[in-house]
């Protein structure tokens, strides 16, 4: 029987490119100099040291540019609130999402039983199961998921006929 996986991933070696990408354009950058600005990756995230809230606004917009040019869709961060750091210093904490949370893939699964496509989604960790018996039918749910407007972004693997 035809199937494939709908799963939520990110390339974690492309988000250290962009972050390098980051301190070098930050090094580089006149508005920059003289202030201690960073972004290092710990542990599945992000954190944004900036020396004020302006300048970690503009670190956020360069981190989204090189993110997104990396091929690492934006609904794939999700924004920690900022704190207050030594100083007037600031600190923002942003995690990374991998994986279809049990609350999206409920959503999902109600959605795709709705639509009456004759597939059988099955829920597997933080990964979807979709099996049918027509390869068509397993197209129209791949079209069908994307419409849905889901805000994290998700991809569809292991397709198998």
């Amino acid at each position: 029987m035809p199937s494939f996986d709908v799963v939520s991933e990110v390339n974690l070696a492309e988000v250290e490119n962009a972050v390098q990408n980051v301190t070098r354009e930050i090094s580089t950058r006149y508005d920059f100099k003289g202030s201690n600005s960073s972004v290092e990756v710990k542990d599945g995230g992000l954190t944004i040291h900036a020396d004020d809230e302006l300048k970690l606004k503009q670190v956020q917009e360069i981190l989204r540019g090189n993110l997104s040019k990396r091929g690492v869709e934006p609904g794939q961060l999700d924004y920690g609130k900022e704190e207050k750091a030594t100083g007037m210093s600031v600190r923002q904490r942003i995690t990374v999402k991998e994986g279809i949370d049990k609350e999206t893939a409920k959503k999902i699964v109600k959605a795709v039983k709705g639509e009456k496509i004759k597939v059988q989604v099955a829920i597997q960790g933080e990964e979807l199961r979709v099996t049918g018996k027509k390869r068509d039918d397993l197209q129209a749910t791949m079209q069908f998921i994307k419409s849905m407007g889901i805000e994290q972004p998700v991809q569809f693997k292991n397709f198998r006929d």
